[in-house]
């Protein structure tokens, strides 16, 4: 209840920054997802038809993360 009750009293913020708010918010979720959809594509890194090759030894692979 007290996190209600926090919201309630600052909700003169909420009006004056929404504009601020919103867009860093939906930045910082489409920044987890992709990082979440680059962590996920590691498992094919290096193994297509067209690029994959495989590795000498020590040799980094293709794209970071």
């Amino acid at each position: 209840m007290s996190l209600f009750r926090s919201l309630s009293e600052h909700k003169h913020i909420w009006k004056l920054y929404w504009t601020l708010i919103f867009p860093f918010a939906g930045f910082m979720i489409g920044y987890k997802i992709d990082r979440m959809e680059t962590e996920k594509m590691t498992t094919f890194r290096d193994k297509s038809a067209l690029y994959g090759r495989e590795l000498k030894p020590g040799e980094p692979p293709s794209w970071p993360y």
